[in-house]
């Protein structure tokens, strides 16, 4: 639908930015924080660790400073459950938790309201050994940990996000990197952990609620619109599939209380059903988040399942990420979208798409969590970084944003990935994210020196006037 006039991006409009703890902080050994799933696993040796990563956790003032210049409104962030908490029931590590009180009040002693991740993939090293979210009492733990956050931080944070992206946790298991031995779970033992995972995120919710909290919270996945590759009406039906089973499904789950019918029958045929307690479902339908956070980059065209044995490939440029299932669906190409260097599809009306979608579907307010655009960044002569493809896709973004506010859609913020250059998961410091360059590579350290790119100038003239000119 086109307008005569778009609407104007509301007043508290939340711009902001996005990191995470694995990616960006490093310190990974200090102050009493124990090793993560990040850092005991299998990743590519030819990218930089995360031990160091951007060093956020020593430059934490120093960006906080870079972002209020920015003018960002809001400063995503996730939490590291290894600074929070110990080995032992109940312990606590008072350094990690004074760290997280110094970055929450830097950004509320310069104007950034702070959004927090409790959980981004990192889960502590020492509860994966003891069978990890396949292990139902990591439930326990998690809520343990929950309620420090909650009892340290509630008072000063406004936005909690519970999971970042189960569904890429569950769907593609590899993704964050392999444990020590090479093995994968099964998809019967996938089932079982995203299943314990969502009863863990419907808990945090519920508690936050019984608290009488001041803010607001929801869960944070990697949503986007399917289109069919062909008028093929099997096509059409292969589409909706993956976009039920990849989107809606851990979305129902979440906001309606309960496994969407699709789901439970796939996964009923294939056996791989979770096994159920009693009060699971009432539990699940008691944890009622106030938002959904979405991280959207770029749409998927699908087409019908050929159920011969060659329905599954690599994603372009991402040999960790698998698509197509057989019977299920095959992906497929769209010649009317552009792509990265990287081969990531980039599709802002796709996102437009998906926040109608989203919206139509549970009418609840939207947080755009993550959003961006991955390069090689390089430093010029003159000492400037020109990244005039990453304002190129963001001024699209932003725009379609607009066109789904005219639309109805109730977007409440945008936070694209990533404030700063952070280690990408697979392709390091080769591929950036950021509005501010981490002077180091894969390789070397360097000088980790913060240097402001042309694109942060751009999206601080965009924050300054509360939308596009």
């Amino acid at each position: 639908m086109q307008y005569q006039q778009l609407s104007s991006f509301p007043e508290q409009f939340m711009w902001g930015a996005s990191i995470s703890a694995y990616q960006a902080e490093g310190a990974y050994q200090e102050d009493g924080k124990l090793p993560s799933i990040i850092d005991e696993y299998q990743h590519d040796e030819d990218v930089a660790g995360f031990e160091v990563a951007s060093d956020f956790y020593h430059h934490y003032k120093e960006d906080i400073l870079l972002f209020k210049e920015l003018g960002l409104k809001a400063f995503r962030f996730s939490i590291a459950w290894t600074r929070i908490m110990g080995k032992n029931p109940g312990e606590t590590n008072e350094k990690g938790i004074n760290f997280y009180h110094r970055v929450i009040d830097e950004c509320l002693e310069n104007g950034i309201e702070p959004i927090v991740t409790m959980y981004h993939f990192d889960l502590p090293y020492h509860l994966e050994e003891q069978g990890g979210w396949l292990n139902r009492q990591t439930i326990d733990c998690f809520l343990d940990y929950v309620k420090v956050l909650f009892a340290e931080y509630g008072d000063k944070v406004n936005y909690w996000l519970t999971i970042n992206e189960q569904n890429t946790m569950i769907l593609h298991p590899g993704a964050i990197g392999l444990p020590k031995d090479g093995s994968l779970p099964s998809k019967k033992e996938l089932f079982q952990i995203n299943h314990h995972v969502l009863l863990a995120q419907a808990q945090a919710i519920a508690l936050y609620h019984q608290l009488d909290m001041k803010g607001k919270i929801g869960p944070a996945i990697n949503l986007t619109a399917m289109y069919q590759a062909t008028a093929n009406p099997e096509d059409a039906i292969a589409a909706h599939n993956w976009e039920t089973l990849r989107g809606w499904s851990f979305l129902d789950a979440a906001v309606r209380g309960k496994y969407n019918y699709l789901f439970e029958k796939y996964l009923n045929d294939r056996d791989i059903y979770p096994k159920i307690e009693a009060g699971d479902f009432e539990c699940l339908a008691a944890g009622k988040p106030d938002f959904i956070a979405i991280n959207y980059y770029s749409t998927a065209t699908i087409a019908a399942s050929k159920n011969d044995g060659s329905d599954v490939s690599a994603r372009a440029g991402d040999q960790q990420i698998m698509l197509g299932e057989e019977g299920v669906y095959r992906a497929a190409e769209n010649p009317y979208v552009d792509k990265t260097p990287y081969g990531w599809v980039v599709d802002p009306t796709g996102l437009r798409l998906t926040l109608r979608k989203l919206y139509d579907r549970y009418e609840l307010p939207i947080l755009i969590t993550e959003n961006g655009y991955g390069a090689p960044d390089t430093v010029g002569e003159d000492g400037k970084i020109q990244d005039n493809d990453r304002i190129d896709y963001l001024q699209k973004h932003i725009f379609v944003i607009q066109e789904a506010l005219t639309d109805g859609v109730d977007v409440i913020g945008y936070c694209p990935w990533s404030a700063i250059d952070v280690v990408s998961t697979h392709q390091g410091f080769n591929k950036r994210y950021g509005f501010i360059y981490v002077d180091r590579t894969d390789k070397e350290l360097k000088t980790l020196k913060r240097i402001k790119k042309e694109s942060f100038y751009w999206y601080q003239k965009v924050i300054s006037q509360n939308g596009l000119s």
